[in-house]
């Protein structure tokens, strides 16, 4: 049987990363499985987003802002623990820009700005030319902009790596191409490791960090979770000269982050990568694990992204690749302790700001397991917030 661990990791993306970096600094000794590989779901196939210039004041922006404090010093802290020669994370604070190409797109930007400045955002209002000075290859007809400097960028799988990485070199393992399948069980519904389907992991601790993928790994060791897929689609250009030099995004973003709708949703996300491409998005869509090419999802995300940037029509696609996202319907990650089991815990449903929500999820879950005072409050976050269905039974 494999060693003994204090805690299982669940999930080798980058908020099981995290959750393993923080804990093995802690001095935990860690074990993270993964049925794949490390950021094969949703963290290799996003853009590495950190922002926060798309929430308003409450629990999801308080992490985000203090996620963010983390990201701005992480590269210098793993450099500690890394090998000479390891690839940088291309963390980058570039700053994002919002823009509406309506009146009532402006209307509601602006407005939305206002509820963030008092929560500690920095959003500043751009006038016509103040906007086309930021980036000259705008629309020129955008009704309203506003910079966010802020915002930042990193290479999602790197930094995934980075953070297992400097978990080993602390003392975790990692174990891949492993499928958990159950529980280890002690008395009363207490969970003491998991099965794969190769072997058995004993550890006193188990957490759930398996973005979409968690609510059916909650089943598995007898719990239950709310959190379901939602799809996004990306394109990405050809190399081009760099003409793109913020996060620059349509204000109906925001709205498609925070919709229940379980219908196409399309908003203008493009940016420019350290490679000379561009990256353009976004789409969301409750259609479960169905990951087949969704064309009209294409067509219409190159249709807004060209209301933004007109010489975008110009640009050759060469890739389009989709993701699923970890939604919540109420919008809010799950970090914490289960209610129905013990010793399993949950690092889950960040849907598409896992990036920019991991290192600050790591701590905080490292909080909650030490009992040290966390960096945020965690009730908001709690599994136990969540209303249950009568059907789940306390595992015996």
């Amino acid at each position: 049987m494999p060693r003994p661990s204090d805690v299982i990791v669940v999930g080798a993306g980058i908020v099981g990363a995290a959750c393993a970096y923080a804990l093995s600094r802690a001095g935990f000794v860690v074990t993270v499985i993964e049925a794949k590989a490390a950021a094969s779901g949703t963290s290799g196939q996003g853009e590495g987003n950190i922002l926060v210039s798309d929430r308003g004041p409450g629990a999801e922006l308080v992490l985000a802002q203090y996620s963010l404090t983390r990201w701005d010093r992480i590269e210098q802290e793993l450099a500690e623990y890394l090998p000479t020669g390891f690839p940088e994370l291309e963390y980058e604070l570039k700053g994002g820009v919002v823009v509406a190409t309506t009146e009532a797109g402006a209307e509601s930007l602006l407005a939305f700005a206002g509820t963030q400045r008092p929560a500690g955002v920095t959003a500043i209002e751009l006038d016509h030319d103040g906007a086309l000075a930021l980036e000259p290859h705008l629309n020129p007809e955008v009704t309203a902009a506003v910079h966010y400097p802020q915002d930042a960028q990193v290479q999602p799988v790197i930094a995934t790596e980075a953070l297992l990485a400097a978990a080993r070199t602390l003392g975790a393992a990692t174990i891949f191409g492993e499928q958990v399948v159950g529980a280890l069980r002690g008395p009363g519904p207490t969970i003491t490791g998991v099965r794969t389907d190769r072997d058995e992991y004993p550890a006193s601790q188990v957490i759930i960090a398996c973005g979409p993928w968690s609510a059916q790994v909650a089943e598995t060791l007898g719990s239950w979770l709310p959190v379901r897929p939602r799809r996004g689609v990306l394109l990405v250009t050809t190399r081009m000269p760099h003409k793109i030099f913020h996060k620059v995004y349509d204000a109906d973003y925001v709205g498609a982050v925070v919709s229940d709708d379980h219908g196409l949703q399309t908003s203008s996300v493009i940016e420019s990568t350290a490679a000379g491409t561009v990256l353009v998005g976004s789409s969301r869509r409750q259609s479960g694990f169905d990951q087949s090419l969704d064309l009209h999802a294409v067509r219409e995300i190159a249709r807004k992204a060209i209301t933004i940037f007109p010489f975008l029509a110009d640009a050759s696609v060469m890739r389009v690749y989709g993701g699923l996202r970890p939604f919540m319907p109420d919008h809010l990650p799950v970090i914490g302790p289960d209610p129905l089991v013990s010793g399993l815990w949950h690092a889950t449903g960040h849907e598409g700001a896992g990036i920019s929500l991991s290192l600050g999820t790591g701590d905080l879950i490292t909080s909650l397991i030490t009992g040290s005072t966390s960096p945020v409050d965690p009730r908001p976050y709690a599994p136990a917030r969540l209303p249950r269905p009568d059907t789940v039974e306390v595992p015996a």
